[in-house]
């Protein structure tokens, strides 16, 4: 097992950047089926390293023989802003993807290729898995910041405790029509069930006591009504890795399985 901090220059971001990298080294690639592959994310004021610290990714990697790719998304919600160097979902969904699987001869199948993250990690996994459903079978979101229509009705100079409107202004573009942008994955999925394109598939968890848990039950609704593949759980949970550690594992562990039978 391998566990360090990688650094590249990003074409996306326009400047040199880390990321941590988990590799399980029993077995050799080349005489064998490639590693999976899960790109792990970070919530809103974290870093690439929070899994590492506070988690049990670590025995994860090891029981499924899967490399796991932890970017620093720093606050960008993993969106592509417009600003030269701000292309966030494209360095996560495509570039640092492909950097990976070159590097450590991963498997370049979507089935074997997975997007997790907690609150604003898990806000993007969703995205990601939405904006690239070519190179990802499914995303596992914990306590996901689903917060894109509820932004809506925030007015220049509001600030809702986490950030002002001029943060969420920069990541979502006009708050008045987020929800019908690129940047609201139920828009991203509806375009793609138009287009007759394959979905991705979703694990969904969040806590009873998250503040979080209304915006994630709507998101569970979406996904009934639109008939695509999931799996919603609720229970006693806070905002905090005491839940997302009872939940990567499983949510994990359902991507192997299903995104595995869709493609069989």
């Amino acid at each position: 097992m391998a566990v360090g901090t990688m650094e590249f220059y990003s074409q996306c971001l326009r400047r040199n950047v880390a990321f941590r990298v988990i590799v399980p080294n029993e077995g050799d690639p080349e005489n064998g089926e490639p590693m999976k592959t899960l790109m792990l994310l970070h919530g809103y004021n974290g870093g690439c390293s929070d899994w590492i610290w506070n988690s049990n990714v670590v025995d994860l990697a090891q029981a499924h023989h899967m490399c796991v790719v932890m970017p620093a998304g720093e606050n960008s919600f993993y969106l592509d802003g417009e600003a030269t160097g701000r292309q966030y979902g494209t360095y996560v969904g495509e570039e640092l993807l492909q950097y990976a699987r070159k590097t450590f001869r991963l498997s370049r199948k979507r089935e074997d290729t997975y997007v997790a993250g907690f609150s604003m990690g898990g806000f993007g996994a969703i995205h990601t898995a939405c904006q690239f459903p070519e190179n990802y079978g499914g995303a596992a979101a914990l306590s996901s910041a689903l917060l894109v229509e509820g932004l809506s009705s925030m007015k220049p100079g509001e600030d809702n405790g986490i950030a002002n409107y001029a943060y969420y202004e920069l990541m979502f573009g006009d708050l008045k029509t987020a929800k019908d942008s690129d940047a609201n994955p139920e828009k991203l999925l509806r375009d793609l069930a138009a287009a007759g394109k394959k979905l991705p598939k979703f694990y969904v968890a969040c806590g009873e006591q998250d503040f979080l848990i209304r915006a994630n039950r709507q998101f569970k609704k979406f996904l009934v009504e639109q008939e695509i593949e999931h799996c919603y759980v609720e229970g006693p949970g806070e905002h905090n890795f005491e839940y997302w550690n009872r939940h990567i594992w499983p949510g994990v562990e359902w991507l192997i399985q299903n995104c595995a039978d869709s493609e069989g």
